[in-house]
């Protein structure tokens, strides 16, 4: 939800980080992938216990997710591939996250297990409508707004780290949320979609 509508309130940010990276010769592309590989050191991070550089690295990596996309606009170089490179990555820095987190706090792999079901669902939902969807906005493809987009979960991510003792917990709220944004995604894509066999 923050993706969508806080977006706005960041965009001069974001957009001055895209010209300043474009400038450095920084392809939207090459982008993602240093925004990739950051995230991905965060699961290590939290399984050596070191959760405030995890919590930089997480945010970082989460920024740069957001800039690549405005340096492919601002050079007019948008494409599928980079699509697909950027949704990949977003899940693999995510993976990465959730496995630190399993072998840091093993007991709460279950509700772990939870979350990622609950990913899962959310995404397979997502992606399914964005391919079988025309286009909408500035994305390559059609983009539900949900409950939980990747802002939220970031924030999540971090209070886990910030209240460590609460994890059971907060794990399973995370779970419940993505989950009922899989149901909301569900939910729009059948009014959407008009599927004469749901109707």
């Amino acid at each position: 939800m923050l993706d969508t509508y806080a977006r706005k309130y960041f965009d001069f940010i974001i957009n001055s980080a895209a010209k300043f990276l474009s400038g450095l010769g920084l392809s939207s592309n090459q982008v993602t992938i240093i925004a990739g590989t950051i995230g991905i050191l965060t699961g290590l991070l939290v399984y050596l216990d070191m959760f405030i550089a995890a919590i930089i690295l997480l945010w970082l990596s989460g920024f740069l997710d957001s800039v690549d996309g405005a340096i492919a606009r601002l050079n007019n170089k948008e494409s599928l591939w980079g699509t697909v490179l950027d949704i990949t990555f977003d899940r693999v820095v995510e993976i990465s996250f959730i496995i630190g987190l399993a072998f840091r706090f093993p007991e709460v792999r279950l509700n772990l297990l939870f979350m990622t079901t609950s990913i899962i669902l959310s995404m397979t939902i997502f992606l399914t409508v964005g391919a079988v969807s025309e286009k909408s906005g500035e994305k390559s493809f059609r983009y539900q707004v949900g409950l939980m987009e990747r802002t939220e979960g970031f924030i999540l991510f971090t209070v886990f780290l910030v209240l460590p003792d609460l994890i059971y917990g907060l794990t399973i709220l995370y779970a419940v949320l993505v989950l009922y944004t899989a149901i909301q995604r569900f939910q729009e894509a059948r009014k959407l979609l008009k599927s004469p066999g749901l109707n």
